[in-house]
C-alpha cells in the first residue's frame, strides 16, 4: 500500500523562493505542496482551508515576522514547521530562537534558484523527519523565555584522566535536546564533544548561544582544539570532527571529507575516530534524538570496544530514527529519556573522576 504524501504549505514572501522550493519538492512521490503563502495572514487562511502536514516557513517577512507567526500556531495550532531563512549570523540567531519556540528544524535559504538536487534532498529529508516527528505542544514555550537559564547547581571541582570524555550525537530536534540537557550540567565534567547535523553559520550562534546559558564552555570546534574538562566542542557546520590522541589526552581535527549518511559533520566519524584511539572504557558516547541511522554503527563500535553507552528513548525524541537504529543494533547499553539524562551524565562523570565525592545537578523542570 502506497504511504500518503505529505502536504506541505510554503510560506515565503519572495515569489521567486516560493518557485524554487515547490521545484525542489515538485518530483519527489512522498511530497505534495499542496499550496503556497506571501505573507502570515494569507499562510493563516491556507492552514485553514488547505490542512498541511508540514510547514515551510520564512521569518523575515512583511506585514508579520516568522517567528511572531510561529508562535501563534504553536498556540493555536500545533503542528510541524520547518524554518527556512538566510542563515547569516543574525538570521542563525532568529533561527535559533524559532527552534526554542517550537519549530522541528531550520534550513539555509537557497543561494542559488535553480533547481539543486542536493538542495532538494536536504529539504525533502527534513519535511519527511518533520512529518514524522513526536510534535507535541511543548508547555516549556509558553512559560520561559528564550534567554532564560535553568538554574544549575555548580559541582565540587572533580578531576578525571586525561582521556575520559563524553561523546554525543544528535539531528532533529537536538538542538532544544542538548540545550535542555548542557544548561542542567555542572562544570566540572569530562570534555565533551558534540556532531549535531546543523547548517554552516548555524552552528556559531549555536555553540555561542550555549556557552551564554551553561556551566561548561561551550565552543565552535577548530583543528587542533584541546578536548579537556569543563569544555564542551561543538562540530561547525560542513565539516567533520574527528578525535586525535596527543599522548597526553586528545585534540580534534576537522576535515571535509566526503559526507557519511548525507551528513557532514557525521556522528559516525566522530565515534569511529574516538574508538580508533584505544580508550573506549573511558569514553561515555550518548545517541539523541534524529532522523536516519548516524551514530548508529559508530555506538556499536564503542560499546564492542568496552564504552558506555547511551540512546535517547522514543517517548522523548522528536524523531526516534537514529536512536532507534542503535538500539536496533544493540549499541546501547542504556535508553533513557531527555530529562534523565543530565542526572546520568553527572553521575557516570562521579564514578570516573579521581575524587568521587558527590555534586549536584539541576532538577529537571
Amino acid at each position: 500500500m502506497k504511504t500518503k504524501a505529505v502536504r506541505v504549505l510554503i510560506v515565503d514572501d519572495s515569489a521567486v523562493v516560493r518557485k524554487c522550493l515547490t521545484g525542489w519538492l515538485g518530483d519527489n512521490p512522498d511530497i505534495e505542496v499542496v499550496g503556497t503563502a506571501s505573507d502570515p495572514y494569507d499562510a493563516r487562511d491556507k492552514i485553514l482551508s488547505l490542512n498541511p502536514d508540514v510547514i515551510t516557513l520564512d521569518i523575515e517577512m512583511p506585514r508579520m515576522d516568522g517567528i511572531t507567526f510561529l508562535k501563534l500556531i504553536m498556540q493555536h495550532r500545533p503542528m510541524p514547521v520547518v524554518i527556512v531563512s538566510s542563515l547569516t549570523t543574525a538570521g542563525s540567531r532568529k533561527a535559533l530562537e524559532a527552534l526554542h519556540s517550537g519549530a522541528v528544524d531550520v534550513m539555509a535559504k537557497p543561494q542559488s534558484y535553480s533547481i539543486s538536487h542536493e538542495g532538494a534532498a536536504v529539504l525533502v529529508e527534513k519535511i519527511k523527519a518533520a512529518s514524522a516527528s513526536q510534535f507535541r505542544r511543548n508547555p516549556e514555550h509558553q512559560h520561559t523565555e528564550f534567554h532564560s537559564r535553568p538554574t544549575s547547581v555548580e559541582g565540587i571541582g572533580r578531576t578525571y584522566h586525561p582521556k575520559e570524555i563524553i561523546l554525543i550525537g544528535a539531528s532533529t530536534g537536538g538542538t532544544e535536546a542538548l540545550r535542555k540537557v548542557l544548561t542542567r550540567l555542572p562544570a566540572d565534567l569530562p570534555g565533551i564533544c558534540i556532531v549535531q547535523h546543523i547548517p554552516a553559520y548555524f552552528s556559531t550562534t549555536f555553540a555561542k548561544r550555549l556557552d551564554e546559558l551553561c556551566s561548561l564552555e561551550v565552543i565552535e570546534a577548530k583543528s587542533g582544539d584541546l578536548v579537556k574538562p569543563g569544555r564542551v566542542l561543538i562540530a561547525p557546520g560542513g565539516y567533520h570532527m574527528l578525535l586525535k590522541n596527543n599522548g597526553a589526552g586528545y585534540t580534534v581535527l576537522l576535515n571535509e571529507g566526503p559526507k557519511v549518511h548525507h551528513q557532514r559533520p557525521a556522528v559516525d566519524v566522530l565515534f569511529e575516530s574516538a574508538m580508533n584511539c584505544g580508550n573506549a572504557s573511558r569514553t561515555l558516547g550518548i545517541v539523541m534524538t534524529g532522523m536516519g541511522s548516524d551514530g548508529a554503527r559508530g555506538l556499536l563500535s564503542l560499546k564492542n570496544a568496552g564504552a558506555e553507552t547511551v540512546a535517547q528513548d522514543e517517548s522523548s525524541c522528536v524523531v526516534f530514527g537514529m536512536p532507534k537504529e542503535a538500539i536496533k543494533l544493540g549499541a546501547a547499553n542504556r535508553v533513557l529519556p531527555l530529562m534523565t539524562l543530565p542526572v546520568f551524565i553527572n553521575q557516570h562523570a562521579g564514578t570516573r573522576a579521581s575524587s568521587l565525592r558527590p555534586t549536584g545537578v539541576a532538577t529537571p523542570q
